[in-house]
């Protein structure tokens, strides 16, 4: 199993959430999904798991370790006001919009050619 370190925590007070970067080693195995991660943070930092997002995750190639920057939040709702769609998205905070949606605004008349 894969062990976490954290490196640097770090309040926000303006923002209202907590700022980890943490250290990953995972000797043997891929890297874990961000799911697996989330639990492992809130358990050391001691937050709820939908309120953990992680910004990022970077690994160098056959290295077994992984540097990451995640954002503890006291909720879920607290981090829907402040961080943007895409992470949302992908933590399933949010989903993702559908391509249809633009169609339904009304389409512009062309002007009409005078003769």
């Amino acid at each position: 199993m894969a062990d976490i370190e954290i490196v640097t925590k770090r309040e926000n007070v303006l923002l209202k959430r907590t700022e980890v970067t943490f250290k990953l080693t995972h000797a043997k195995e891929k890297t874990p999904q961000r799911d697996a991660i989330r639990d492992k943070i809130a358990a050391q930092v001691g937050g709820k798991k939908e309120g953990i997002i992680i910004d990022y995750m970077r690994s160098k190639f056959g290295s077994a370790v992984t540097h990451g920057y995640a954002k503890v939040y006291e909720s879920a709702d607290a981090a829907k006001k402040i961080e943007p769609p895409f992470l949302l998205i992908r933590h399933g905070l949010a989903e993702k919009k559908k391509p249809g949606a633009e169609a339904a605004k009304p389409a512009a008349k062309a002007p009409e050619k005078k003769k």
